[in-house]
């Protein structure tokens, strides 16, 4: 498997977009390419995809508040899995928010989400007792 994890490039945003709709990643009431630019904006560099042969097949953000370190966006192509390329993007990002100090990661999955559940805590996360509240404050409709 030759895997190059790289800063997103904006030449990939139709793959990347398509890949969430292959992994269910997309819902209504988040406009994937508003998601993108704002991510774009605010600390790119944690904004990763995994290319075989320069074919995405991977992506992932990490974001950090000074507080916490968030993981959002992990996709990993249907025909990848099973192969370490989810936990090399979620190490990668680890290790971005280690050198920034960041002392503990979150990440949030649907409930009904049973695959990614298993796949966190495979490589060390835990479900947290905690109610997860949303305000939006830009509709992206």
């Amino acid at each position: 498997m030759t895997i190059e994890i790289v800063r997103y490039r904006n030449a990939l945003q139709a793959d990347v977009i398509a890949l969430w709709e292959d992994c269910g990643l997309d819902v209504p009431w988040n406009d994937p390419v508003k998601d993108i630019e704002r991510k774009c904006l605010h600390s790119p560099d944690m904004f990763l995809v995994a290319l075989e042969h320069a074919q995405l097949v991977g992506t992932i953000m990490g974001g950090y508040d000074g507080h916490r370190g968030w993981i959002n966006y992990l996709a990993v192509h249907p025909d990848w899995r099973h192969r370490s390329l989810g936990r090399q993007l979620v190490s990668e990002i680890e290790g971005r928010l280690l050198a920034l100090g960041c002392p503990k990661i979150n990440l949030q999955i649907r409930e009904s989400n049973a695959g990614a559940a298993a796949f966190y805590e495979k490589i060390g996360y835990n479900p947290s007792a905690t109610i997860s509240y949303g305000k939006r404050l830009i509709p992206d409709d």
